[in-house]
């Protein structure tokens, strides 16, 4: 039970330092650099987790058990990141655009969990997925 609350509370509290960060970083600065510096940070500290992870394999051990999936999503990650970037910039608020993005993420996910997770899909969550399409039209007028 505590790893189920304690993950969403750290992805909540990632998500708001992450959406100040963004809309906080200088419009002049060079996004790709910026990009770069966060990676290169990211990288240095998931190395040290790594290192004090023991799991009783060494790195090339570890290696060969990856797949296509870590380079897709680095690609998704540098698309996410440098999405939020140019939102705030194109003038989104902070209030709004991470909001209108992730309400408009449940709702792709919602087919993707039905079809190809086999996840149930009852009536509370069909009216919340209404409540969230009137929302996202609100939200935008």
């Amino acid at each position: 039970m505590f790893m189920y609350v304690f993950s969403i509370l750290l992805i909540i509290a990632s998500n708001v330092v992450y959406n100040i960060v963004q809309k906080s970083t200088p419009a002049k600065a060079n996004p790709f650099l910026t990009l770069l510096i966060t990676y290169l940070t990211a990288a240095v500290i998931t190395l040290i987790m790594f290192l004090f992870n023991r799991t009783g394999k060494g790195l090339l051990a570890s290696l060969k058990e990856l797949n296509w999936t870590s380079i897709v999503l680095g690609l998704a990650i540098v698309g996410l990141e440098f999405g939020y970037l140019l939102a705030y910039r194109a003038g989104w608020k902070i209030s709004v655009g991470s909001l209108v993005a992730n309400i408009a993420l449940a709702l792709i996910l919602i087919p993707i969990g039905v079809l190809f997770y086999k996840e149930g899909f009852g009536l509370n969550k069909i009216l919340g997925a209404l409540f969230c399409i009137i929302g996202l039209v609100l939200i935008n007028k």
